[in-house]
């Protein structure tokens, strides 16, 4: 089983979108950013991926600046290169733009060999009445739980 240590997390991603395909990606950073994502700050709610030409890109992603590296340090949401095969990039970027999909970034994570990576999403997006019916899964499935515990003791 491979272990990895998240750094941050977007849960909303579940809620607002339907999840297709998951992919993992590299992502590229400085060195302060790496610092900073070591001491598990970051923020991934209002980022979003996009293509540009033969390239994916992390927009919107929040790193704080690292306190230690005065005038070193890199702008706290700043535009990220992402790290695929183009092959994977041309894949998604077509079922962007035919089939109305979106990618939505889930986690942002060390890997067992202390790489920075992000699991990616393949989604699309939920309408208000999904997501009712969302709510109502994980409230029935919380209340038979209830059930089942109650009768078990």
């Amino acid at each position: 089983m491979t272990k990895y240590r998240v750094v941050a997390e977007n849960r909303r991603a579940h809620y607002d979108f339907f999840i297709e395909e998951k992919h993992e990606a590299g992502i590229v950073l400085t060195g302060t950013e790496v610092k900073s994502l070591r001491k598990g700050q970051a923020s991934i709610l209002e980022s979003h991926v996009g293509v540009e030409g033969s390239e994916m890109f992390l927009y919107g992603a929040h790193i704080p600046e690292y306190d230690k590296a005065y005038r070193f340090n890199h702008y706290s949401r700043r535009t990220r290169k992402l790290l695929l095969h183009k092959r994977e990039i041309k894949k998604l970027a077509g079922l962007i733009q035919r089939k109305g999909y979106t990618i939505v970034p889930l986690q942002i994570y060390f890997n067992n060999r202390n790489k920075a990576k992000v699991l990616l999403a393949l989604a699309k997006g939920k309408k208000q009445h999904d997501k009712r019916e969302t709510i109502k899964q994980r409230e029935w499935t919380r209340h038979k739980a209830r059930v089942l515990k109650e009768e078990t003791c």
